[in-house]
């Protein structure tokens, strides 16, 4: 017990430093501008190791404690020293360190080239933020398009399966045929179409991106097509829009 006391005491004088005045006194004033400081950096590094430090020695004195108060009803337990509960924490805490080593090499090795360190972490290159955004607008779009499915698909179900006419479009929310962020532009929509099992297109965005346009067919499959699969389709981009 007075070992565990002495390592808190340790612990809370580095992590709260204070100003201790000592030795013979000296006929010399002395030169605040000849004394020794830290610089910045050395010292946020003091102060750090002090913190995690402590949380280290509390943290074992945690472990301490818990063991020898389960010890209580359960006496098979050995009795834990301090000593060794500083050890088990230890172990444990370099136990951590390994999986997160292993967690971080297989990130690495799944993505090569896609982070680069930073100061003393590690963000994503530049290729792969922009990489990020696509997917994440990808998905966004996916979304607008899947709602406005399921309000063609309500309107099919009460017209005997048939898709909006040129003069039923008004029928559907006009926020359902704008193409999210993409200035006001509006889906292309293929008219005089009933739902079924045919791969036939109903609605497909914009040339907004030539290499991924979502595309919605009248059996309900959402997809990603390029503009020359559409235009192979003879299908363009300029087609009436609702």
């Amino acid at each position: 017990m007075r070992t565990c006391a002495y390592f808190i005491a340790y612990g809370l004088s580095l992590t709260f430093p204070l100003p201790v005045l000592a030795g013979m006194p000296s006929p010399l004033p002395i030169n605040p501008e000849r004394v020794m400081r830290l610089s910045d950096t050395p010292l946020a590094r003091l102060q750090t190791t002090s913190f995690f430090l402590l949380v280290f020695l509390l943290s074992s004195f945690a472990l301490w404690a818990i063991w020898n108060y389960l010890r209580r009803d359960v006496p098979i337990l050995p009795r834990l020293s301090y000593g060794r509960a500083v050890a088990g924490v230890f172990l444990w805490g370099l136990l951590f360190v390994i999986v997160l080593a292993m967690i971080s090499g297989a990130r690495e090795l799944m993505t090569p080239g896609a982070w680069k360190k930073q100061g003393a972490t590690y963000k994503l290159t530049e290729n792969q933020t922009q990489l990020q955004q696509s997917v994440s607008d990808l998905t966004g779009r996916r979304r607008h398009l899947e709602r406005l499915r399921t309000a063609l698909w309500q309107f099919a179900a009460t017209h005997g399966g048939k898709f909006p006419g040129r003069d039923e479009l008004t029928a559907i929310s006009a926020e359902l045929w704008e193409v999210p962020d993409a200035g006001g532009m509006r889906y292309v929509y293929v008219p005089d179409r009933s739902a079924g099992y045919l791969p036939d297109l109903l609605v497909y965005e914009p040339e907004l991106d030539s290499e991924r346009r979502l595309v919605l067919r009248v059996n309900g499959d959402i997809l990603e097509m390029k503009s020359d699969e559409l235009r192979s389709l003879n299908v363009t981009s300029d087609g009436k829009k609702p």
